[in-house]
C-alpha cells in the first residue's frame, strides 16, 4: 500500500539538460526506475553548466535526483548490445535528440515498435517530429520567443522579457509526463506501446490559452500589461508602506468587501469602478487610489485584515524569503540533495508528492556512469559485449 504509483515501471532515459530530464525526475519522484544513458567521458550536457557545488553542478543536481548512471556510446558495437538489452525490460524510452537522429542510431520508432511492441517511446524536441521546423534546434529562449509567451511577459514599452524561469523547458517536460502516462494507461488496456511527440513549442502556445483565446474573442493582440490580470479588477500586486502585496479581486462582490476594509466605501459608487468591465477600463486610476491608502499602513497589517476577512491575498516573496516560507515547508516542497563527494545542496520538491508523506528524494544524483557494474550484473553480463576477453 506504501508503493508509490509508478512503482515496478523502468525508464531508459537518453535525454540532458533541462526538459527531458525535468520530465525523466517527475516520473522517477512518483517511483518509476530511471536508468540514464549518458555520453561516455561527458554525460550529460547539464554536468558543465553551473553554479557548481565543489565539483557537481547545481544545475544537473537540480533535474536528477531519483536515477542511475550508465555510459553507452550508442554508435559502438558493445554498448549498443547493452542498450538493447535494457529496452527488453525497460518499459518506456524517453530521449530528446533533434528528430532524425534516433533513426541514424538505427532506434527510429518504426525500428524499435517491431523488435519491443510494448515500448513506449517518447520523444521530446523543439518543434516536434512533422512539420517545417522538426530539424531545427530549440532551447528554452527560442520557444518562448516564437510561441508569442515573451510578447505578453514584461511591461508595456520595455522590450521582450522572457519568463524568469525556464518555462519552455519545464512545460514540455511536464507535457511529457502526462504523455507518458497516458501511453502507459493506454498500453495497459491495448497491450501495444505508442509514440509520444512532445515539441517545446507546442507545450508554450497551450500555456497561452487566455491570450489566444482573448484574441480570438476580440481580434485584439494582447501585449505585455505587467503584473496585473487582463481580464480582473483589481488583480495586481500593490505597494504598502514597507513593502509589496497582491490582491485579487475575481468578483463584485469581493470588490464591495475590500473597499469596505480598506475605508474606501465610495468607489464602489463609482462609475468608473461599478462593474468588473468598467474596472479593467480604469485599472489605472485605481490601482493609484489603492497604493494611497495601503501606503499607510504596513504589508503586515493589510494581509491579516484582508486575509482574516476573506480577501486572496498574499505576500510578494523573494526566493530566500520562499524556501523560509512555513506553508512551503509544511507541504514538503523542499528537498535535499548530497553530490558525490557528500556536500548538502537544497532544491524544489515534487508538488505531487507534498503533503502525502513520501520521502523525495530516494536516490541522490547519480555519478557519471556510477552504476555501470551493477546494471551489467543484472543484465546478466559480467561486462559490456565487446569488453575484454
Amino acid at each position: 500500500m506504501n508503493e508509490l504509483p509508478l512503482h515496478g515501471i523502468t525508464v531508459v532515459d537518453l535525454t540532458r539538460v533541462l526538459a527531458g530530464p525535468f520530465c525523466t525526475q517527475t516520473l522517477g519522484d512518483m517511483g518509476a526506475r530511471i536508468i540514464k544513458v549518458e555520453q561516455p567521458g561527458v554525460g550529460d550536457d547539464a554536468r558543465a553548466i553551473g553554479p557548481f557545488l565543489g565539483d557537481a553542478s547545481a544545475y544537473f543536481m537540480s533535474v536528477n535526483r531519483n536515477k542511475e548512471s550508465i555510459a553507452l556510446d550508442l554508435k559502438a558495437e558493445g554498448d549498443r548490445a547493452v542498450f538493447e538489452r535494457l529496452l527488453e525490460r525497460a518499459d518506456v524510452l524517453v530521449e530528446n535528440y533533434r528528430p532524425g537522429t534516433m533513426e541514424k542510431l538505427g532506434y527510429g520508432w518504426e525500428q524499435l515498435q517491431a523488435r519491443y511492441p510494448r515500448l513506449v517511446m517518447v520523444s521530446i524536441s523543439g518543434f516536434g517530429q512533422t512539420g517545417p521546423y522538426r530539424s531545427q534546434p530549440a532551447y528554452d529562449m527560442v520557444v518562448q520567443a516564437m510561441s508569442g509567451m515573451m510578447s505578453v511577459t514584461g511591461h508595456p514599452d520595455a522590450g521582450p522579457c522572457r519568463v524568469g524561469v525556464s518555462i519552455g523547458d519545464l512545460g514540455a517536460g511536464l507535457y511529457a509526463v502526462v504523455g507518458t502516462q497516458s501511453a502507459l494507461l493506454r498500453r495497459a488496456r491495448t497491450g501495444k506501446g505508442e509514440r509520444v511527440d512532445v515539441s517545446m513549442l507546442d507545450c508554450q502556445v497551450a500555456l497561452l490559452e487566455n491570450a489566444v483565446a482573448r484574441y480570438g474573442a476580440t481580434g485584439s493582440v494582447p501585449g505585455p500589461i505587467g503584473s496585473r490580470h487582463p481580464s480582473m479588477t483589481p488583480f495586481d500586486v500593490y505597494a504598502a508602506e514597507d513593502g509589496y502585496l497582491v490582491i485579487a479581486v475575481g468578483n463584485d462582490g469581493l470588490f464591495k468587501r475590500l473597499c469596505e476594509l480598506l475605508g474606501l466605501p465610495g468607489l464602489v459608487d463609482d462609475d468608473r469602478f461599478r462593474t468588473n468591465a468598467s474596472r479593467c477600463a480604469h485599472e489605472a486610476a485605481l490601482k493609484r487610489m489603492l497604493e494611497d491608502k495601503l501606503r499607510g499602513h504596513s504589508r503586515a497589517h493589510w494581509l491579516k485584515l484582508l486575509q482574516d476577512n476573506g480577501i486572496p491575498t498574499g505576500e510578494y516573496h523573494s526566493v530566500s524569503e520562499v524556501v523560509e516560507h512555513p506553508q512551503i515547508q509544511a507541504r514538503g516542497m523542499l528537498a535535499e540533495v548530497l553530490t558525490p563527494s557528500g556536500e548538502s545542496l537544497g532544491v524544489a520538491g515534487n508538488p505531487l508528492m507534498a503533503g502525502g508523506g513520501k520521502q523525495v528524494v530516494r536516490r541522490q544524483p547519480p555519478a557519471l556512469d556510477g552504476d555501470r557494474m551493477r546494471i551489467l550484473e543484472e543484465l546478466g553480463l559480467a561486462h559490456a559485449p565487446g569488453e575484454g576477453d
